[in-house]
């Protein structure tokens, strides 16, 4: 256990912000390209790396409470609070990681944005396409009942 220990998680949760990103690129492309048959395994793909990403923030948390209280600080310190405790060349470590995860944070946020915003629009041109399909002979529309269906 220690500031090593809590390093190489952090270099792991790097790596998973990063792959986080990329999968947040693809359902982004195909989105925009209109390939709605892979966004199903795009999701899949999504969710295996936020459940990879959970277990290493816990795996952090724990460590993170131990090496604070080894280093004579209350658990549950943030990366600048660690960092401010750590010895050379710990502290400037932390910092660097502190930083990137901070960029990534920020990527992941934009990307999940504009997602969603592609997301939206994807779904009206669904409902406005349905509803203009008109009625069924029992004056039904039938856009209703593709739209309750698909929802």
């Amino acid at each position: 256990m220690g500031l090593s220990e809590v390093s190489t998680i952090l270099w792991q949760e790097r790596h998973l912000l990063e792959q986080l990103v990329f999968k947040l690129e693809e359902q982004q492309l195909l989105l925009a390209a209109g390939r709605t048959r892979w966004l199903a395994l795009a999701a899949d793909e999504l969710d295996a790396v936020m459940g990879d990403l959970r277990a290493v923030e816990l795996l952090r948390a724990i460590e993170v409470d131990a090496t604070a209280l080894a280093l004579g600080i209350d658990a549950g310190p943030s990366l600048a609070e660690l960092a401010a405790a750590a010895p050379d060349p710990w502290d400037e470590l932390l910092v660097q990681h502190r930083d990137a995860l901070l960029l990534l944070a920020d990527e992941v946020r934009d990307r999940s944005t504009l997602n969603c915003e592609l997301l939206g629009r994807g779904e009206a041109a669904v409902r406005e396409l349905l509803l203009t399909t008109g009625t069924r002979d029992d004056d039904e529309p039938v856009a209703g009942l593709l739209l309750d269906q698909a929802l």
